[in-house]
């Protein structure tokens, strides 16, 4: 069942937002060759904690180890934490999500670490595209296969595949809610995008091929064959206005994508 929500809902999703937008900010000082995943981790989530009333929302999830899932180069989701220390040209995607008041929020942005070669920069380039092309295409009245669409388009205009076997999705009183947002779809198709909807909206784009697989720890998705994959997310309201997006900064700085 797809809850849609008010917009005093709206506004309590969109508080904890801008706790994501802002770590994801000091995030960028941070993502240096030599710094461990494990240390990015208990950095977010003191950041979050020092946020009244704030939580890592993916902690303990299904038991989730982590405070925020970092994913490396083929890594392209659900990475754990570890002493697995970042180098020159690696690319990075950290995704956050926390929960706020009982309401919770969801964004990710893939790092440059250092310089990065150039179909790195593409592929970032590229899937941070993917995310804009999306929120524009969720207004009211459209359907979830335009979102799927417009990301779907773009990666592979610009040479890259979508990875099909992830979606985003809605998100609210639980991190994960319907409906799914495939990242690959047919304009007009799927369910109606009505007000009140929020979504979690996340393109998952390769340099390689789309087909993943689950490692060992039964946690990190990587690419079959060893593709680098860039990762941008962020919780969008579908409003009468147009898209809304939550985990953005309210104040002067700009957030990530």
């Amino acid at each position: 069942m797809i809850h849609l929500k008010s917009r005093r809902e709206i506004e309590a999703i969109a508080g904890g937002g801008v706790v994501i937008a802002r770590l994801l900010i000091e995030l960028e000082r941070r993502v240096d060759p030599g710094v461990s995943t494990a240390e990015l981790d208990r950095f977010c989530d003191g950041f979050i904690r020092d946020h009244d009333g704030a939580v890592p929302a993916f902690k303990g999830l299904y038991g989730f180890p982590g405070s925020v899932c970092i994913s490396v180069n083929e890594e392209v989701v659900h990475g754990i934490p570890s002493r697995r220390t970042l180098r020159e040209g690696d690319i990075v995607s950290v995704d956050v999500g926390v929960r706020l008041d009982g309401w919770c929020s969801d964004s990710a942005f893939t790092y440059p670490v250092g310089e990065v070669d150039a179909e790195a920069s593409a592929l970032l380039s590229t899937t941070r595209r993917c995310l804009d092309a999306a929120i524009d295409a969720a207004h009211l009245g459209n359907h979830v296969g335009d979102i799927g669409a417009a990301v779907q388009d773009l990666a592979e205009a610009a040479g890259f595949s979508v990875i099909r076997d992830l979606v985003g999705h809605g998100v609210g009183r639980d991190v994960h809610e319907e409906p799914q947002v495939p990242n690959v779809g047919k304009a007009g198709y799927g369910p109606r995008l009505q007000e009140g909807m929020v979504l979690a909206i996340e393109p998952m784009v390769s340099s390689g091929s789309h087909e993943i697989r689950t490692l060992e720890d039964r946690w990190t998705v990587v690419t079959v064959d060893g593709s680098r994959s860039a990762h941008f997310e962020h919780t969008v309201a579908i409003t009468r206005e147009g898209p809304r997006i939550l985990t953005k900064s309210r104040g002067t700085v700009t957030t990530p994508a």
